[in-house]
Order: C-alpha cells, then structure tokens, then sequence
C-alpha cells in the first residue's frame, strides 16, 4: 500500500488506489490491437494439391486358431500339433505384414491351455493377437 509522505496524517495508510499504470497499461492494449486488428482479417490464398485416395489392394492376413475343449488345435479349421503351431508361428512372425492371430475357444476350456498358446504365439514374434467371441444372448 502506499504511504503518504507528509499531511497531517503522519504514518498513516492512503486509502486512494493510483489507477495511472492501470490506464496506461490499458492505453498501450488499445493502440495494439488497433493496429493488429486490421491485419487479421486479411487473407492469404493458399492453393493446395488434390489428393487422390487409393483403396488399399491387400486385405490383411488373419490366422484362425481354434481350441477345443478336449485339447485338440485346430490352424484354419485344419486339425495340427502344437509342435507344428510354434514352428508355423515363427514362419509367419517374419512376413511383412505380419498376419493377425484370431483365437476361438470353446466356453469349457481350460484357461490355462488358451494362455500356453497366447504365451506360445508371443515367444514366437507374433505382435497381433486377437480373441473370437460369441455375444451372448
């Protein structure tokens, strides 16, 4: 707060605000944006290439992996080993691009079984790995 410096109110607070920075400051706003407000609507043409748009040729490989109940493996409704998977897993970690693994479980298989194959398709470089379910009604 300001002081007075002499009166016959020694020591004692001033009770006016000095709003002269206020105006000035103020002032300073107005002259700016006086000048940059006719700036801004000026516009600048600007001519842009057309893009053309091509539809992608390839359809994205998928990989259907289905589990059984009683422990048998189906690679694309094919019935294979577990030995044969990993082998075909790591085949096809290396292809570009890499193919999207989709299992299917039944409803009564164990957890554990569904894990060793997700375990096992991550060993071997498979990056995509999806589940197929069946809403429920």
């Amino acid at each position: 707060m300001a002081m007075s410096a002499g009166g016959s109110n020694e020591g004692g607070v001033m009770a006016e605000i000095n709003v002269t920075p206020l105006v000035d400051v103020m002032l300073v706003l107005l002259i700016i944006f006086m000048i940059t407000a006719p700036l801004m609507s000026h516009k600048v043409k600007v001519e842009l290439p057309e893009a053309v748009a091509q539809p992608n040729v390839q359809e994205p490989r998928t990989i259907t992996l289905a589990l059984k109940n009683t422990g048998d493996i189906f690679w694309n409704d094919e019935p294979v080993t577990r030995e044969w998977i990993q082998t075909q897993l790591r085949v096809e970690a290396r292809r570009e691009p890499q193919p999207e693994i989709q299992l299917r479980a039944d409803k009564d298989t164990e957890y554990g079984e569904i894990m060793k194959v997700v375990a096992g398709a991550k060993n071997a470089g498979m990056k995509k790995i999806g589940f197929i379910t069946t809403p429920g009604t």
